[in-house]
């Protein structure tokens, strides 16, 4: 088994160099001159026979190769750092302070964190809610979980699922003298509408076609999980989010009376601290990733 590990600290100097993307900052975190970092790295590349960066005017940048590598490496640094930190905590918890949407938390997050807490009891998960976008420089948060398109740049964005959608029902609309049973046939029912995505129902209308269709008003809920609950009630025809409804769904509650999902360049993001070290958020951050390929969530 030895023989197949790398030296390790060449090993950790290419984690962290990989990390910043800089020789000079990986120097000063490691408290090593630049030209000890540039040669741990050259014996990595021999160890391993394989090119894992190349220099530009700003920096380093990693290969192919060395992407891959990264990716398999940190996660390692990050539980190593994590359980160095509890095992130094002498007992007590280590809070990690995570902002999400309110609906992610309430349909995925919630129902899903007892899987962490069992698998890293030391780790305190304080939980917020909120819509607006974070601000790492004020907002008292480690890690966020938002809704967008990940194209900001004034943070590390990862993306755990696409955003798709389509139309939900109570199965009593179903079993009315107006069923569900193509596009047009929404024109019976009330329409119930979330007050943060506005857009929803005329992208999925322009989608199949029906956006010129004349539709009945039904109740603006202040929130998507209000209006997945005013659709469970049979008040309308909600606009769901596939992925948070796994539960309607499966028990029952709701219908997906066309399945027509349409998949948005959307998605929702967990959002770090550029170069952000702390130990608690990559793991929390590696979990999330890992469960959801559980669960086949895309």
């Amino acid at each position: 088994m030895s023989k197949s590990l790398p030296p390790l600290n060449p090993l950790r100097v290419f984690e962290a160099v990989a990390r910043l993307g800089n020789l000079t900052k990986a120097a000063e975190e490691l408290h090593v001159s630049q030209s000890a970092v540039s040669r741990q790295i050259t014996t990595l590349e021999g160890y391993l026979d394989v090119r894992l960066f190349t220099r530009e005017a700003r920096g380093v940048v990693l290969t192919k190769q060395g992407r891959f590598y990264r990716d398999e490496v940190s996660p390692a640094f990050a539980r190593i750092a994590a359980a160095t930190q509890r095992l130094r905590s002498s007992g007590s918890s280590i809070p990690l302070k995570v902002s999400a949407y309110t609906t992610f938390a309430a349909k995925w997050l919630l129902p899903n964190l007892s899987k962490f807490e069992q698998a890293h009891p030391r780790i305190e998960i304080r939980l917020t809610s909120s819509v607006q976008p974070v601000n790492f420089d004020k907002d008292d948060v480690n890690i966020a979980i938002q809704f967008g398109d990940g194209k900001r740049t004034d943070v590390t964005s990862i993306r755990l699922f696409d955003d798709l959608i389509e139309p939900v029902c109570s199965p009593s609309i179903m079993a009315s003298d107006r069923p569900l049973l193509t596009p047009p046939d929404l024109v019976h029912h009330k329409l119930i509408h979330s007050r943060f995505r506005t857009a929803d129902w005329p992208d999925w209308q322009r989608a199949n076609g029906v956006e010129t269709l004349r539709f009945k008003q039904g109740p603006n809920m202040p929130s998507s999980l209000l209006a997945y609950e005013a659709a469970v009630g049979g008040l309308g025809v909600a606009i769901g989010q596939t992925h948070l409804l796994k539960q309607e769904l499966a028990s029952g509650q709701l219908i997906r009376p066309f399945d027509l999902p349409l998949r948005r360049p959307l998605g929702y993001y967990a959002l770090l601290p550029r170069n952000s070290d702390q130990a608690e958020a990559r793991v929390f951050l590696e979990w999330l990733k890992d469960e959801m390929k559980l669960q086949g969530l895309d």
